[in-house]
């Protein structure tokens, strides 16, 4: 990759010194951003206060995760994204589905890269009160490199050459008054989020194969409100299959003249095997069962036909298991 293009993997750049998203010291004052916008803290009725547990087990309440930013990338960049995004969510399912996709790539990849941000920092700290250093695969570092590459776009010119890096799905919920929440998983670059009418699941690096692997229970759902309990197993089995999604997606990247153009690498490569790892009924039920722990269903339940899991799906369409 060029070297005009900001890499903070590379440095280890996680010192609250530069912008997160830009590299930039000099042309504009740095303050700290919440990772949770104020907008989005006012929705959910959070008062800030409450927490999260990170890789390293501290516990953080939400108004202490702060990245630095450019007040320049903040006001003309930042902030225009959010008041777009905050405009849908306020108003639902309706809004929210016709956002551009890439819009809402880049502000889900913003926050998961601002946690990951607040996670290296711990990590870099760690280091440097230890001998251990960094303890993380340079297999997910590169991933994390290019999720920040990718998301540059929100301030600076990204092309993707006839792809989409992710796999986004927004679904419409029964209920019209559900309560904020959100599951991320860093490692496999996986994140869901629901409120009011209106449901997301992202998969942000994936190059769109999560979403052909679910397609037929997608089109079988179509534009139909789930129940809550449709919308968490419908969450779980994108979370399981993107941990059975077994390539480390690779880009060539260039930048030309301000621009920075990606484009995907083959995911097939020289690998003589399927995208995806088996599908094991056995251990999906049990992601399923920490999705649907508000119904307190037992994972003998779930299971209790080994060839069959139950599902509020109908015909549930679970993907075959060989």
């Amino acid at each position: 990759m060029n070297s005009t293009i900001y890499q903070p993997f590379k440095n280890f750049d996680f010192k609250y010194k530069n912008c997160f998203l830009s590299g930039d010291t000099f042309s504009a004052p740095i303050t700290e951003i919440g990772i949770l916008p104020e907008w989005l803290l006012k929705v959910a009725n959070f008062s800030g206060e409450e927490q999260i547990k990170l890789l390293d087990e501290s516990i953080r309440s939400y108004n202490s995760l702060k990245v630095p930013c450019s007040t320049e990338v903040l006001t003309n960049f930042i902030e225009p994204l959010e008041e777009k995004i905050s405009n849908a969510f306020s108003k639902g399912y309706e809004e929210v589905s016709k956002l551009d996709e890439v819009e809402l790539f880049r502000w889900i990849g913003k926050f998961m890269y601002s946690l990951i941000y607040v996670e290296m920092n711990a990590a870099v700290r760690q280091q440097q009160l230890s001998a251990d250093g960094v303890n993380m695969s340079q297999g997910l570092m590169h991933k994390f490199g290019n999720l920040h590459t990718m998301i540059q776009g929100i301030y600076t010119d990204v092309i993707f050459e006839d792809f989409k890096p992710w796999s986004i799905i927004v679904v419409p919920l029964e209920k019209q008054d559900t309560a904020f929440s959100f599951r991320d998983e860093i490692n496999t670059m996986t994140f869901s989020l629901k409120l009011k009418d209106f449901g997301i699941i992202a998969c942000l690096q994936d190059n769109g194969t999560n979403k052909k692997y679910h397609q037929e229970l997608l089109d079988q759902i179509g534009d139909s409100a789930l129940s809550p309990q449709q919308f968490e197993e419908l969450c779980a089995r994108f979370f399981y299959s993107a941990y059975l999604f077994n390539r480390l997606p690779e880009y060539a990247i260039l930048p030309v003249e301000g621009s920075i153009y990606i484009d995907a690498m083959p995911l097939r490569g020289t690998l003589n095997k399927a995208l995806f790892d088996h599908w094991q009924h056995k251990t999906y039920a049990q992601v399923l069962q920490d999705f649907w722990k508000p119904w307190d269903h037992t994972l003998f339940e779930i299971i209790k036909d080994p060839t069959n899991p139950i599902s509020y799906f109908n015909p549930s369409s679970l993907p075959a298991t060989t």
